[in-house]
C-alpha cells in the first residue's frame, strides 16, 4: 500500500511538471463580442470578425468568440460601454459619443477639420488617451481606439458648395461636435440613429445627412440622395467619430498569462491604426456606389472651404470652454491632440 501511494504521488508530480502533459490541461476561453453593427456590414465583417479570427488563430484556438452583432445581447448602443464595464458582454465596440458628454476629452478628435487620415488620427487618439486622459475609460480594459474616414455631405435636392447652402436645411447630425457646427452654419440639426436615415430622407424629415462614404451603401444613401460634397484633403475632414473596443476588466484579468499576452498583442496603437485604416478603405466602394448612379460629387476647397472652417473655430472655442468648466485645461488638450495628429501623419 505504501509503495502504491508513493507511485501515485510520483506520477502526480511528473504530470504537473511535464510540459507535454500540461498542454492537455491548457485553459481555453470563449468571449462574447457585442456591437450594434449589422452582421453583413463592412465594419463587422472586415474589422470585428477579422480581429476575432486573428485572435483565435494566434491563440491556437484557445480563445474563441461568440459574435453578437446588431445588439443581439440586448440593450441599445448607448449601453454598450456599461455592458463591458458590468460584464454583460466580454468585449464591445461602440462610439463613446452615444453617451454625449460622458467622455469629453475623447471628443477633441471629433472637432471639425481636426483629423487627417484615419490611420494617423487613430494613432494620435491612442497616444492622447494613454498620456493625457488615462482615466477617460478607466472602467474597462481598452483594446483599441480609432476613428473613421472623413465625413461627407449627402443631399436630396441641392448641392452644398458653401456654408450658405445649408441655411434652413434639415440635416442629420452625427456627433455632438458636428451637430454644433451644423447649427453654426445655419442648418437645422436633427438627431437620429443611423438606421433611421433612409426613412427620414425618403419622407423629407431631413434634407440631407453627414456620414462617411463607407456607411453610404449600408443605408442606401446613394439611392436616396443625388448630391455629395466632400472636402479636399488639404482642408481636412468635415468631421470624424471616435470608437472604442474594450473588454471587461475582470474577464481580462482572469485570463492565463499566455492568453492575456495574445489579447495584448492584438490591442494597442497598431491595432487602433489598423481598424481606422480598414474602415477608411471602405470609403472607396462607398463613393463608387454614388458615382455609378451618376450622382453629382463636388470637392470643396479654397474660398468655398473658408466659409466652413471659420465657423469651425467657434466649435473649438466652445469645446475648450466646456473642458475648462469641467476642471481640465481645454487649450492644452486641444494643442496636444493637434500635435499628435501632425506627428503621425500629414493630412490625407
Amino acid at each position: 500500500m505504501i509503495q502504491r501511494r508513493t507511485l501515485l504521488k510520483t506520477g502526480a508530480a511528473i504530470a504537473v511538471g511535464s510540459p507535454a502533459l500540461v498542454g492537455f490541461a491548457q485553459q481555453s476561453v470563449t468571449l462574447k463580442f457585442h456591437t450594434f453593427m449589422a452582421p453583413q456590414s463592412h465594419v463587422y465583417l472586415n474589422m470585428h470578425k477579422a480581429w476575432m479570427d486573428k485572435v483565435t488563430k494566434d491563440s491556437g484556438g484557445r480563445i474563441k468568440f461568440e459574435g453578437y452583432p446588431a445588439m443581439q445581447l440586448g440593450g441599445g448602443p448607448p449601453q454598450l460601454y456599461d455592458q463591458a464595464k458590468d460584464g454583460v458582454a466580454d468585449i464591445i465596440w461602440t462610439l463613446p459619443g452615444y453617451t454625449a458628454g460622458r467622455f469629453p476629452r475623447a471628443e477633441v478628435f471629433e472637432l471639425p477639420f481636426i483629423m487627417n487620415n484615419a490611420d494617423a488620427t487613430s494613432r494620435a487618439y491612442w497616444e492622447y488617451i494613454h498620456t493625457v486622459a488615462q482615466d477617460e475609460f478607466k472602467d474597462v480594459q481598452t483594446l483599441a481606439l480609432h476613428v473613421h474616414g472623413p465625413g461627407v455631405f449627402h443631399m436630396r435636392d441641392k448641392l452644398v458648395r458653401t456654408a450658405d447652402d445649408l441655411r434652413g436645411v434639415k440635416m442629420r447630425g452625427p456627433t455632438r461636435q458636428a451637430t454644433k457646427l451644423l447649427g453654426y452654419l445655419g442648418a437645422t440639426p436633427v438627431g437620429m440613429p443611423l438606421p433611421q436615415i433612409p426613412d427620414a430622407l425618403s419622407k423629407g424629415v431631413i434634407n440631407g445627412c453627414t456620414i462617411p462614404w463607407e456607411v453610404v451603401p449600408s443605408v442606401k444613401v446613394q439611392e436616396l440622395t443625388k448630391h455629395h460634397s466632400e472636402f479636399a484633403p488639404s482642408v481636412g475632414a468635415l468631421y470624424t467619430s471616435v470608437f472604442i473596443m474594450a473588454m471587461n476588466k475582470a474577464k481580462y484579468q482572469s485570463l492565463p498569462p499566455d492568453l492575456k499576452a495574445i489579447i495584448d498583442a492584438n490591442s494597442g496603437m497598431e491595432t487602433s491604426a489598423w481598424l481606422g485604416r480598414v474602415q477608411q478603405e471602405g470609403d472607396i466602394p462607398g463613393r463608387e456606389s454614388a458615382a455609378k448612379r451618376g450622382n453629382e460629387i463636388h470637392v470643396i476647397s479654397g474660398e468655398e472651404a473658408k466659409s466652413f472652417t471659420s465657423k469651425a473655430q467657434l466649435v473649438e472655442q466652445e469645446w475648450v470652454q466646456d473642458l475648462d468648466k469641467r476642471g481640465f485645461n481645454g487649450k492644452q488638450l486641444l494643442d496636444t491632440a493637434k500635435s499628435l495628429i501632425e506627428k503621425y501623419g500629414k493630412k490625407a
